[in-house]
């Protein structure tokens, strides 16, 4: 094996253990519901595993599979490409020789993924009733978040004879169903967080009689061969591997100089920090816990982040005293688990999904957390640390001591709910010119363990979003800060303002500016809010919100074009219906209590602020575009 093939490898091996569950899911969708859920579990992980090219070179313990130079994304497009090829060959029936016995044998249960409710039926139905590529289809746009040409690429390579009608009809699957990203990103469709059954007790009693007769003999016969001369030597008792996940000296364990030195700059880059990184005793009792929680103790997960045991050793991040509470951060390659032991009381885990973060989500985690304030644990390419108050865009940020293991001092926590909103502390992190150029980054703390990334889009729309630390972005977010407290505790990685649109107010009213703020999370499905500014009687003066929507693609890469309304008073005391749209919206059109149109991407007519309307925009393609309702 040449040594461009062992690197991909490498990164292939890498990709397939951090986005597991994630490719599991998606074979798990492609796979024949005719199977049966059990055996789709099973199959599923069987696939997924087998997707990994043969003959993948050994790394020493520790050591991270990409060098700087690499594609980081070319290892996960090698396995998920190969997942699909399987998933879809096992429905054609082309290779069931090879699939069957690699598949993960469960004795004496039947495994499941929990039930939904009426929607997710509904879809698991629609599914059943559309081959195997339509599924496939679905998955790579709905879970996979691939543009169209993306995902005829994996279908035409996966031998799929007419994959743009593969992805008409997924579309007919996504329009008969409300919400399908958000569905097929649920317990439903979800092989990696099961339920678990007996299978028949009493055949299973007439089976286990005739396997111990056998076993009997084979003990038997296996006794005989080692008692003759030459006989194999006698070995100790192989440790399995959730032993071995528990097991302290085996926990990974990153050089401290490792992130300078690779492409992956995520948590597989952080070393292990703080004075009791060392101390086996207190890392058994953090995987003990973890494995086997005893009773008290207090488990906190993100959204949709599950809190199995570990399946293989984990990375450690951090061991040491925070505050008189003895703190342990584990990471799983999809996973942060913050092990807290207070002196004298039951211990806490917290656990939250960060996988495919990179250099500003794996900038920092929640070390620890107290009343009003928390304390950050920064990566080792942060080499600055201040804190700014969102409100404040004028306000210089106030720099940070850091302590030698790289934790913060005391930072406030944002206002909590019912409370007035009358600031809002955010962190900015500068990067080490050795890894990049002296970038910074803001990140705020919705309560989860890793802080979430604010960033900006102008107005017009740039190639994407930017660092929220200029000027216009400042005064943006201080605007909008305030309506961050509405998604505390919903596994939130990033939040970007987006300036879609401007308008020259009636009567002389100045210039409104139309933002969507969008708030993705680590599980995928996204929140959207349109938010009409006009010109602001303060520097923190939120606004009002036009419109909004969940589980949607709109204000993102993949939903490019967005709309809003809002009825809006004029000093006169007139009101106005208002509109705008984003820069390939071509024409407004409103009906109902209003009937009027505008050949142009904004509209402002005379209208009561009660009349019922319905807007539509038109874009230069002549497809129709609904404005997002409150």
């Amino acid at each position: 094996m040449d040594e461009r093939t062992r690197a991909e490898v490498e990164r292939a091996e890498a990709a397939l253990v951090e986005h597991y569950p994630r490719l599991v899911r998606l074979a798990y969708l492609v796979l024949p519901p005719s199977m049966g859920r059990h055996r789709k579990v099973l199959t599923a992980h069987g696939l997924v595993q087998r997707a990994l090219p043969w003959r993948a070179p050994r790394r020493p313990a520790g050591a991270l599979p990409a060098q700087r130079g690499a594609d980081p994304g070319a290892g996960y497009d090698l396995v998920r490409q190969r997942t699909v090829e399987l998933a879809l060959a096992y429905e054609e029936r082309q290779r069931p020789a090879v699939l069957l016995p690699t598949v993960p044998f469960v004795w004496g249960l039947r495994l499941f993924p929990r039930a939904g409710g009426a929607d997710e039926l509904a879809l698991d139905q629609a599914l059943s009733a559309v081959p195997a590529a339509v599924r496939a289809a679905l998955g790579l746009w709905q879970l996979e978040g691939l543009d169209a040409d993306a995902a005829r690429a994996v279908l035409v390579r996966a031998g799929v004879a007419d994959p743009e009608a593969a992805q008409r009809a997924a579309g007919q699957v996504d329009r008969r169903t409300a919400g399908t990203a958000a569905l097929l990103n649920s317990g439903e469709f979800d092989p990696c967080t099961v339920q678990a059954r007996p299978t028949d007790l009493l055949r299973r009693r007439q089976r286990v009689r005739a396997t111990a007769v056998l076993a009997a003999v084979l003990v038997a016969g296996t006794v005989a061969v080692a008692a003759l001369p030459g006989g194999p030597p006698a070995t100790g008792p192989v440790p399995t591997a959730a032993q071995q996940a528990l097991d302290p000296a085996r926990l990974l364990r990153t050089p401290h100089e490792q992130w300078a030195e690779t492409s992956r700059v995520d948590f597989t880059a952080w070393p292990p920090r703080g004075r009791q990184a060392g101390d086996r005793q207190l890392l058994a009792r953090a995987l003990r816990v973890w494995a086997a929680p005893p009773p008290g103790t207090r488990i906190v997960a993100a959204a949709d982040t599950s809190t199995r045991p570990p399946a293989a050793p984990p990375r450690l991040l951090y061991a040491g005293l925070i505050d008189n509470v003895m703190v342990v951060v584990l990471h799983d390659g999809e996973r942060l688990v913050r092990y807290a032991e207070p002196e004298g009381a039951t211990p806490t885990l917290h656990f939250a999904r960060v996988d495919a973060a990179d250099l500003t989500s794996a900038g920092g985690l929640v070390i620890g957390r107290g009343n009003g304030w928390l304390r950050y644990l920064i990566a080792p390419w942060v080499s600055d640390v201040a804190v700014r108050d969102l409100l404040a865009p004028e306000a210089p940020p106030h720099g940070l001591h850091l302590a030698p293991d790289g934790v913060t001092d005391r930072i406030p926590l944002p206002p909590a709910d019912g409370v007035p909103c009358g600031h809002w502390p955010a962190t900015q992190f500068r990067s080490s010119p050795r890894i990049d150029d002296r970038r910074s980054f803001l990140v705020t703390d919705l309560g989860d363990l890793a802080p979430v990334h604010l960033t900006y889009l102008p107005s017009p729309g740039a190639g994407g979003p930017g660092e929220a630390t200029g000027t216009p972005a400042l005064h943006s977010w201080a605007r909008t800060a305030c309506t961050l407290r509405s998604l505390r505790g919903t596994g939130v990685r990033a939040v970007n303002n987006w300036a879609y649109a401007q308008q020259d107010l009636p009567e002389g009213g100045g210039t409104a500016t139309w933002v969507c703020n969008r708030a993705d999370t680590w599980r995928g499905p996204g929140r959207a809010v349109v938010q009409f500014l006009p010109p602001a009687t303060g520097p923190a003066d939120p606004g009002k919100t036009a419109g909004r929507a969940r589980g949607t693609a709109a204000c993102s890469p993949f939903g490019r074009h967005v709309l809003g309304d809002v009825h809006w008073q004029a000093k006169s005391g007139k009101w106005y219906l208002l509109a705008a749209g984003s820069s390939e919206v071509a024409g407004i059109d409103v009906t109902g209590g209003v009937r009027a149109g505008a050949a142009a991407a904004t509209l402002a007519v005379p209208a009561g602020p009660q009349a019922p309307v319905r807007v539509a925009g038109r874009l230069g393609d002549g497809r129709s575009l609904l404005a997002l309702r409150p």
